[in-house]
């Protein structure tokens, strides 16, 4: 019987290569080997392809694979555009489809599908990139009430996102947020942050819901921002500290999020839980990461499913849906 042959997409342009790197990594050493016979397919940051170390192009890829595991993270890999290639070549992959990782990577677009399915987000404004800084600062600073977050409006593992609790801060915060496109700046909400994993099951509509995480950044840290995700000094609590009540909430809420982008196979969304108990979204990951520091892996591994399990089922919903 011949093995199916997965090409694992990793890399990219993006800001979040180095994390993508990795993420393909962990996928290729996880691949049950008398299954599938694993293809490492490497886009440099130039946006050259190369195939098992050679360097090559994307119809010729194609032939050479049965289904593509999407490994990539940020631009071109979670926006729907590496995605509009792999439809191209008819050729089967997993994660979101279009339409849904442009949506769930626009995180104003996607806060705009939580509210009209009933998830509470934070208040924010979107500002141009490009647009005077300053101006827009002393605006923002005049307009709202401090401390505010503020990071890209496409973007993922926390790349450029900052509290900023002074005018001086606000104005530093918009700088490095410009540089990533468009930026999004929201109340900051007092609380533990929570993250929850969803899998799609075999059946359509049917969803397997992980134990939501709670997350205590280090103490140098405000937030779960990039150092704390990849540096392990976060403390990531698995089954959250979080009432039973809590717990069935953020579960709920998980699964109307994936649905309201039309998220596909896997997500991961991120939650403020407040003292009062109440919970707001702040954002869905169609292609969270799956490094051995990711919350993805950790949250299958206390749900008693190995990575290798994950990777075969998703590989499995993709070959048979498409």
């Amino acid at each position: 019987m011949s093995r199916t042959r997965v090409g694992v997409v990793r890399g990219g342009p993006s800001s979040e290569y180095v994390v993508s790197l990795r993420t393909g990594e962990n996928v290729l050493r996880h691949l049950d080997r008398e299954k599938y016979a694993p293809v490492d397919i490497l886009i440099t940051p130039r946006g050259d392809w190369f195939m098992d170390g050679v360097r090559t192009d994307l119809p010729n890829i194609a032939h050479h694979v049965d289904v593509f595991w999407n490994a990539l993270h940020g631009s071109f890999g979670e926006d729907g555009k590496v995605q509009q290639l792999f439809e191209s070549f008819q050729v089967p992959y997993t994660g979101s489809a279009v339409l849904p990782s442009a949506m769930g990577m626009h995180k104003d677009l996607a806060k705009e599908r939580f509210r009209e399915a009933g998830l509470l987000v934070p208040e924010g404004v979107v500002v141009e990139q490009g647009d005077v800084l300053d101006e827009v600062a002393a605006q923002i600073y005049f307009d709202r009430h401090l401390p505010l977050i503020v990071k890209p409006v496409s973007g993922g593992s926390s790349v450029a996102t900052t509290i900023a609790r002074t005018l001086d801060e606000l104005y530093r915060a918009l700088e490095e947020a410009d540089k990533h496109g468009d930026i999004l700046i929201e109340d900051f909400i007092e609380g533990k942050e929570a993250t929850v994993c969803v899998v799609e099951g075999s059946e359509p509509g049917e969803h397997f819901v992980l134990f939501p995480i709670e997350i205590a950044p280090p103490d140098e840290s405000d937030f779960f921002d990039f150092e704390a995700k990849y540096s392990g000094k976060s403390q990531e609590i698995c089954p959250g500290r979080f009432p039973l009540a809590t717990h069935a909430t953020l579960r709920d809420l998980a699964i109307k999020a994936h649905e309201s982008i039309g998220a596909r196979h896997y997500s991961r969304s991120d939650f403020i839980v407040q003292p009062d108990g109440t919970i707001t979204i702040l954002e869905i990951n169609t292609l969270p990461g799956l490094t051995k520091e990711s919350l993805f892996p950790k949250a299958l591994h206390k749900g008693g499913v190995e990575l290798h399990e994950f990777l075969d089922h998703v590989i499995e919903l993709s070959l048979r849906r498409s």
